[in-house]
C-alpha cells in the first residue's frame, strides 16, 4: 500500500462518521494484537487546551530523553501530522503501513471501524512498533466512550478547560460534558486538572474520589504572568521561574500551569524529569494555528479559534498584545458552532471581516457568514475562495490580519500566507 492507497482507504471509511462507543476499538486492536499493552500513556481530554497542553507535555518529556508519541486532532495540513515521535510527523512509507495492517485486520470486522478509529489504530500501532516510552493521546471526541479510552490506566489523565461543545453528543450543561471528559479517570493514576468552571470541577472531582485517585488543581492562583510580546512570554508558577513560553497567548500561561503539574506527578511516578528539561521543553512547545503569528509586514496571525472560549480567548490576547487595534479578519466558520457568540466577541475588534467557506460539509457559507455579520451592524464581504481572501487581506496595509474560525480553513490559509 503506498501514500495514496492509505489516504484512499481512510477516507473510504469516513462516510461512517462518529460513532461512539469501545466496542469496534477493542475488537480492532485485538486484531493488531493490542499494541496499546505495550505503552504507557498521559491521556489528555478538554474541550479547549487538549493540543498545546500535549504539544508541551511532549517537548517537555522529549527533552528529557524519553522516546515520546504524540497523537492528536484534526490536522492542519495532511494526516500525518496525527502521529508523531520526537515532535517529527510519521514517515509516508510507516503512515501507508500502518494503514495496511489495520486495514487487514480491520476489513473483515461485521461492525467495521470509522476513520477516526482507524487512525487512532495506526497510531497505537505504530507507537508501539517504534517502541514509545510512552504517548501522549488527545481525545476526540469526549472521553467516556471515545476510541482513545481503550488503553489501560495511564501515568496520568489531564482534563483542560471544560466548556460547551458538541452539546448534542455530549450533553447541554457543563456537568454532563464534564462527565464525559471525566470518563477519562481510571483507578490507579492521579488526575490533573485546569482550573475549569466549578461546576466542572465538581463533576471531576467527584469521579476522582469515586476512582480512589488523587485530583490535582492546576489553580490560577499560583500563576504569575511576566513579561510578554509577540516574541513569546515568561511565567512563574508556585514562586519558580521565570519560565518562558514561545507560545502567545494568555490562556497558554493556564495550559502550562497544567503541563507542570503533570510533570510534577511523573515525577512522582519514577519519571526522570529534570527542571532544566522541563523549561527547555515549554520553551519548545510549538502548536501551529494557535495564535501564531506567521508574518510580521504585513502583522499576521492565525488561530484556529472555532468556538465561543476560543472565541473570548483569542480576543483577551488580540486586546493584550495588541491593544487598541482594529483587525481585518479572515473568518470561516461550522454551522454547527455557537456562531453568534462567536459573532458577538469577535466583530468588535473588526475593522471589516473576509469570509470564507472552511473545507468540511458542516460548514457555513462564506455568503451566509456575511449575512449574519452585516445583520449585526458589522463589515464583511463573501470571498469566492480562500485565495481570494489572502489575496485581498494583503492588499491593504492599514491593519494587522487575523486568520480564524475553525481549523477546518486553517491549514489551508496558515500555507497560502507562508508560500
Amino acid at each position: 500500500m503506498n501514500t495514496a492507497e492509505a489516504l484512499a482507504f481512510i477516507q473510504s471509511v469516513g462516510w461512517r462518521g462518529s460513532r461512539l462507543g469501545l466496542s469496534r476499538m477493542r475488537t480492532l486492536l485485538d486484531r493488531l494484537g493490542n499494541p496499546q499493552s505495550l505503552l504507557k500513556f498521559i491521556h489528555i481530554a478538554g474541550t479547549n487546551g487538549k493540543g498545546s497542553t500535549a504539544a508541551m507535555l511532549s517537548a517537555i518529556l522529549r527533552e528529557a530523553g524519553y522516546v515520546t508519541g504524540l497523537y492528536t486532532s484534526p490536522h492542519l495540513s495532511a494526516y500525518n501530522e496525527r502521529i508523531q515521535i520526537n515532535g517529527t510527523a510519521i514517515s509516508d512509507p510507516d503512515f501507508s503501513a500502518a494503514a495496511e495492517q489495520v486495514r487487514r485486520r480491520g476489513e473483515a470486522m461485521e461492525d467495521p471501524p470509522t476513520e477516526f478509529e482507524v487512525i487512532t489504530a495506526m497510531a497505537l500501532w505504530h507507537f508501539a512498533e517504534k517502541r514509545c516510552d510512552v504517548v501522549i493521546l488527545e481525545t476526540g471526541l469526549g472521553g467516556r466512550l471515545d476510541a482513545t479510552n481503550v488503553i489501560p490506566a495511564p501515568e496520568a489523565a489531564v482534563i483542560t478547560n471544560i466548556g460547551l461543545e458538541h452539546t448534542e453528543i455530549l450533553g447541554d450543561t457543563l456537568e454532563k460534558i464534564a462527565r464525559e471528559k471525566a470518563g477519562i479517570i481510571k483507578p490507579g493514576c492521579p488526575v490533573i486538572c485546569y482550573e475549569s468552571a466549578p461546576e466542572a470541577l465538581a463533576v471531576i472531582q467527584e469521579t476522582c474520589a469515586q476512582k480512589g485517585v488523587p485530583c490535582i488543581r492546576a489553580a490560577r492562583s499560583h500563576l504569575r504572568q511576566g513579561a510578554k510580546s509577540l516574541e513569546g512570554q515568561t511565567f512563574f508558577w508556585k514562586d519558580q521561574g521565570p519560565y518562558v513560553l514561545a507560545l502567545l497567548g494568555d490562556h497558554q500561561v493556564y495550559n502550562a500551569a497544567a503541563a507542570l503539574e503533570t510533570a510534577a506527578a511523573l515525577r512522582e511516578r519514577g519519571w526522570s524529569l529534570p527542571e532544566d528539561a522541563v523549561r527547555r521543553g515549554l520553551n519548545a512547545a510549538r502548536w501551529p494555528a494557535r495564535f501564531e503569528l506567521l508574518k510580521r509586514d504585513p502583522l499576521v496571525i492565525i488561530d484556529g479559534a472555532h468556538n465561543p472560549q476560543c472565541a473570548q480567548a483569542l480576543a483577551g490576547s488580540l486586546t493584550s498584545y495588541l491593544p487598541g487595534r482594529k483587525f481585518l479578519l479572515i473568518l470561516g466558520v461550522l454551522e454547527d458552532k455557537d456562531v453568534s457568540s462567536m459573532l458577538r466577541t469577535l466583530l468588535p475588534l473588526a475593522w471589516e471581516v473576509l469570509c470564507v467557506t472552511p473545507d468540511s460539509p458542516r460548514a457555513l457559507s462564506a455568503e451566509q457568514l456575511a449575512e449574519r455579520i452585516s445583520g449585526l451592524g458589522g463589515t464583511a464581504s463573501a470571498c469566492l475562495s480562500m485565495e481570494d481572501a489572502v489575496r485581498q487581506s494583503l492588499e491593504q496595509r492599514e491593519h494587522p490580519i487575523v486568520a480564524c474560525g475553525s481549523l477546518y480553513m486553517a491549514g489551508a490559509i496558515r500555507a497560502l500566507f507562508l508560500s
